[in-house]
């Protein structure tokens, strides 16, 4: 996708969220679409999913996923949680800070991960994200994000 303005940027955003069609945001941000990133949606929250895919692993031995992939999956997450669920954004959130823990390694499967707002502040909103892949009581990882929103 060629570059967009924040104002287009925005505007994609605004129509995902209209039309609850989150293939959308997740096509205009290209690492996402790198990542394969999926955007499902249940009653009461957003959940990304990861596919499976050879080239993320980091560790061929048992096999598993690198573990910059699983950060990135974790920021991703955070940052579509943020959008869709913010119905006032006026701007692109920025990330400040990401810290992640590793939990236990992540299997060559699909992934999934949910974000919660902790702290919606006017300008900075803290975040806890959470990656799990066949069981959620079992979690891969999870991060606290700080979004820098206004």
């Amino acid at each position: 996708m060629a570059d967009l303005t924040s104002e287009e940027f925005l505007k994609i955003i605004q129509q995902a969220k209209q039309e609850r069609d989150w293939a959308l945001m997740s096509n205009v941000i290209p690492y996402f679409t790198y990542l394969g990133l999926e955007v499902e949606e249940t009653d009461d929250e957003i959940i990304c999913v990861l596919p499976k895919n050879k080239r993320f692993i980091g560790n061929p031995v048992l096999p598993a996923l690198h573990g910059g992939i699983v950060g990135a999956f974790l920021e991703s997450t955070a940052l579509v949680h943020m959008l869709a669920t913010q119905d006032d954004v006026t701007q692109v959130p920025k990330i400040i800070n990401l810290t992640v823990e590793y939990l236990r390694s992540a299997k060559l499967e699909v992934s999934y991960a949910a974000a919660v707002i902790t702290k919606p502040g006017r300008r900075i909103a803290n975040m806890r994200v959470r990656a799990w892949q066949s069981d959620r009581s079992k979690p891969i990882a999870t991060a606290s994000a700080n979004f820098l929103v206004s």
